[in-house]
C-alpha cells in the first residue's frame, strides 16, 4: 500500500467515524432533555413496591381494581376472579424502575394535548393509583399520550405508518406541574378487566369413554379440552340471557377418576357461556399386586402417594372454577358439542354382519344375475331345446 492509498484510507475512516458519531447522537436525541434536574432519576422516586396491595386504574368511564385478597391478587370487576400475578408483578417492577428522559413544566391548558387531563373527555389520562393494604395511596401516576419515534426511511404502509412506533410515553405525577417523558410506552397497561384475568383453566386428561367410540371422530374431543382457555368471566347477565337455563350438558370421565360436568348455553357471536363442575373419586390406598415383594411395595407405595398428592392438588384447584360463569370461544367448544351418535362407531349392516357380503337389491339391475350365470357367477346349465 503506497502513501496515497494510506491517506485515502485514513480519510474514509474519519468520515465513517464522524457519520457513526452523528447517528449515535441522533438516536440519543430521540428524547431531548431540557436540563431539568429530574432527568435520569426514577420517576416514582422511592417506591415501596412490596407494600402495594391495590392497583386502581381509571380512564374516562372505564375502571379496573386489582386487589390482593386472601394473599391472592383478584380482579374486582370480575367478581374477584384471580388475576394474572405475573402480569401484575411485571408492571410493578417496571413502574419501580421507570426513569425520566425529559421533563418540563406544562400549564393546565396544554394537558389535553398530551392526553394528561383527568376526567371523562376524549383522550383523558389513564390514572393509576398504587395503594397499600389500608387503601392509602402510595403513588398516583397519570399516563398520557405515547411518544412516537419517526423512521428515517419512508414507511411501506404510506401515511398510516408515518407516525412511526411508540418508544415512550408522556406521564405526570399526581399534582406535580411537570410533565415527563419515559422510555417505556406501557402499551399493555389498560383498564380492561378481561386482560388481567388469570387464564389458566381446567385440563381434561385421559378421557375414558363409556361407549365404543370412533377414534377418528373423537380426536378433536380428546384435544379440545386438554388445555382450554376462556375469553372473559360473565358478571351481571342472568342464566336466561346466557342460555344456561336450558343448557347442553357434557359429562366427561377420565382414567384418573375425575368427572367434568360442563353446562353450555347458546352460541352468541361465536361465544358460549359455560359453567364447569369438577369432582373425583380418588382411592385412598394402593391395591398391592399379587406376589409383590417388600422392596417393591415400599417403592410403589411411595410413588402412589406422590402421584395422589399431585392429583389432590389438581382437584382442589379445578373445583374452585365452579364459582364463576365463563365466556368461551366457539373454536374451543364446537369440537365437543356433538351428538352422541356422531361419535359412536357405525354398526355394520345386518346382512354384512351375517355373510360379510354387501346386501343385494332385486330392484337394482346390476344386482340381478346375468343370463347364463348362477348366483355364484359360474355358468349355469342350459335346458335342451
Amino acid at each position: 500500500m503506497n502513501r496515497k492509498q494510506l491517506l485515502i484510507l485514513l480519510v474514509l475512516v474519519l468520515v465513517l467515524g464522524g457519520l457513526g458519531l452523528l447517528l449515535h447522537k441522533k438516536q440519543a436525541d430521540s428524547f431531548t432533555a431540557t436540563g431539568n434536574s429530574n432527568v435520569g432519576q426514577k420517576l416514582l422516586g422511592t417506591f415501596p413496591v412490596n407494600d402495594v396491595a391495590h392497583i386502581e386504574m381509571k380512564q374516562g368511564t372505564n375502571n379496573l381494581n386489582l386487589a390482593k385478597k386472601d394473599n391472592l391478587w383478584r380482579v374486582g370487576e370480575r367478581k374477584d376472579y384471580p388475576a394474572n400475578y405475573s402480569q401484575i408483578a411485571e408492571f410493578l417492577l417496571k413502574a419501580q424502575d421507570l426513569k425520566v428522559v425529559q421533563s418540563e413544566e406544562v400549564g393546565p391548558s396544554q394537558l389535553p394535548r398530551l392526553w394528561l387531563a383527568p376526567g371523562n373527555g376524549t383522550n383523558a389520562a389513564l390514572v393509576v393509583d398504587f395503594k397499600d393494604k389500608s387503601d392509602k395511596t402510595l403513588k398516583s401516576l397519570l399516563l398520557g399520550k405515547k411518544h412516537m419515534k419517526k423512521s428515517d426511511r419512508p414507511s411501506p404502509y404510506g401515511e398510516m405508518g408515518e407516525e412511526g412506533w411508540p418508544d415512550g410515553r408522556y406521564v405526570k405525577l399526581g399534582d406535580s406541574p411537570n410533565v415527563a417523558v419515559i422510555s417505556e410506552a406501557l402499551v399493555n397497561i389498560e383498564p380492561k378487566p378481561d386482560q388481567w384475568l388469570n387464564k389458566d383453566f381446567f385440563k381434561v386428561e385421559k378421557v375414558r369413554p363409556n361407549e365404543q367410540l370412533d377414534s377418528t371422530k373423537t380426536s378433536g374431543l380428546n384435544n379440545a379440552l386438554s388445555s382450554p382457555t376462556f375469553n372473559d368471566v360473565a358478571t351481571s347477565a342472568t342464566p336466561e340471557q346466557l342460555g344456561l337455563d336450558k343448557p347442553t350438558v357434557l359429562t366427561l370421565d377420565t382414567f384418573e377418576d375425575f368427572t367434568y360436568s360442563l353446562k353450555v348455553g347458546q352460541k352468541t357471536n361465536d361465544i358460549y357461556a359455560m359453567t364447569v363442575a369438577v369432582s373425583a373419586q380418588l382411592p385412598k390406598e394402593r391395591t398391592p399386586g399379587k406376589d409383590e415383594k417388600p422392596e417393591e411395595k415400599d417403592k410403589l407405595d411411595k410413588e402412589f402417594k406422590e402421584k395422589q398428592k399431585k392429583v389432590e392438588e389438581k382437584l382442589e384447584q379445578e373445583k374452585a372454577y365452579g364459582k364463576w360463569t365463563y365466556l368461551v370461544s366457539s373454536w374451543t367448544l364446537d369440537p365437543v358439542l356433538k351428538e352422541r351418535s356422531q361419535l359412536l362407531k357405525e354398526e355394520p349392516k345386518k346382512d354384512q354382519a351375517k355373510t360379510g357380503e354387501p346386501k343385494t337389491d332385486a330392484n337394482d339391475p346390476l344386482a340381478v344375475p346375468l343370463p347364463g350365470l348362477g348366483d355364484s357367477g359360474t355358468p349355469s346349465p342350459v335346458a335342451p331345446k
